[in-house]
């Protein structure tokens, strides 16, 4: 059972964030046809992630009471909705609208997360991980690609000549409509995949076991007791460390929404396709060690080491990017990079999971996420604001404060 639930997990999640990469790389452009401003702009990404920093905590906790599969159902179908409205907006209140409810459901990462904690041994834990990471990797690659074939004229002209004009006419009027409806079909496949094809490994909790009334979100003292209580499974305070680590490394490769393509427009001179062409190098790099790679190297150094070296090489590759003078060194740069994610994010994940309590692993990973998801929120407008005051300073200075987990990483090597 197990083989066959990690695998209808990987795909749940990686048909879901297809159809946000679809979405995500259009946001500027549609807002654009409401006159938004660059506020609003970021407002529109911002917007999901705090959704997110508040629910996903919430979702996590709900999860380990009522079980994974009803979070995962709602929150994929919640998706559909979301891109529906996305589809058809009209107004940028309701652009807005759209990306609120996509944040406020977007509970099923952490779910999945604490679902792949439920079917794996810990010595397999990274590997589970690393499936989600990869996930993300071809999501993050395949999205964006087919987000622009939809909206290409000539794929129009092929809905013509198939004899479907009244649909092309149609999508004329409103190009975003057509990835938008794209993006909702897929979320519909993953509810799908949930509700057909997805075993529950939780228990069903008595109506008078008091965790049942256990809840976590962003205001309530458990979220924040979760990131500074000591475990009862472990001789060592470790917990606070990993989300610690999950704020700084999620803020950190954040900061190039906005710093990494200005520039690349700025000072290297590259075309927007070419800016897409390095974020696909990195989702590809991210497919392929945490797809595969990532098994047979935690065999090998130990988890604690690879997220040690991970940290290492994601900060070096950070810091050495505003001196690339030319693309294929930028190329080499951010490699380095997405390299250190890669090893990092799955190691990072599966420590985490080990750490929480048996009995609340979701609510932990739901935590997990809403910090991820705060990094998410404050990395894009440090680095834009930054970049406006030297084109070198915010992957200078993001590098620096980061490098704080390299000290998480010798911290937790001496505790081995």
């Amino acid at each position: 059972m197990k083989k066959s639930a990690l695998l209808t997990v990987f795909l749940v999640v990686l048909v879901d964030l297809m159809g946000f990469g679809i979405v995500l790389p259009l946001i500027p452009f549609y807002a654009a046809k409401f006159n938004a401003s660059a506020i609003s702009i970021g407002l529109l990404y911002s917007i999901y992630s705090l959704a997110q920093l508040v629910f996903s905590p919430l979702w996590g906790s709900f999860s380990d009471r009522i079980g994974r599969r009803p979070i995962m159902l709602m929150s994929t179908f919640g998706a559909v909705l979301a891109y529906l409205l996305f589809a058809f907006s009209n107004s940028l209140p309701l652009l807005f609208l759209s990306r609120l409810i996509a944040g406020i459901m977007g509970g099923n990462i952490s779910t999945a997360q604490a679902y792949v904690a439920d079917v794996t041994p810990p010595e397999e834990r990274a590997k589970g991980m690393g499936l989600i990471g990869a996930a993300f990797g071809i999501g993050f690659t395949v999205g964006p690609a087919i987000a622009t074939l939809l909206i290409h004229h000539q794929f129009h002209e092929w809905l013509d000549h198939l004899g479907f004009s009244h649909l092309s006419s149609l999508f004329a009027q409103n190009k975003y409509a057509l990835p938008g409806l794209f993006a909702a079909f897929l979320s519909f496949s993953s509810f799908l995949l949930v509700l057909f094809q997805l075993p529950e490994t939780v228990k069903k909790k008595s109506e008078n076991d008091p965790s049942k009334i256990v809840k976590v979100s962003l205001f309530s003292k458990r979220f924040w007791q979760t990131l500074t209580r000591e475990n009862q499974s472990s001789k060592h305070h470790l917990i606070s460390i990993l989300m610690l680590s999950v704020f700084l490394l999620s803020f950190a490769q954040s900061s190039l929404y906005s710093a990494f393509p200005l520039f690349c427009k700025t000072i290297l001179l590259l075309s927007p396709e070419k800016v897409g062409m390095q974020f696909a190098t990195m989702g590809l790099i991210a497919v392929f060690i945490q797809g595969g790679l990532i098994r047979p190297l935690e065999k090998k150094f130990g988890e604690r080491p690879l997220f040690l070296a991970g940290n290492m090489i994601m900060i070096t590759g950070l810091a050495l990017i505003p001196f690339a003078s030319s693309e294929k060194m930028l190329t080499v740069f951010l490699s380095l990079m997405a390299i250190g994610g890669s090893l990092n994010g799955p190691t990072l994940n599966s420590l985490i999971s080990k750490e929480a309590d048996p009995a609340q692993i979701g609510a932990t990973m739901g935590t997990s996420q809403g910090l991820s998801a705060l990094g998410r929120v404050v990395g894009p407008t440090w680095g834009g604001a930054l970049f406006s005051a030297s084109f070198r300073s915010p992957f200078i200075a993001t590098a620096l404060i980061a490098s704080l987990t390299v000290y998480f990483g010798w911290k937790l090597q001496e505790q081995k």
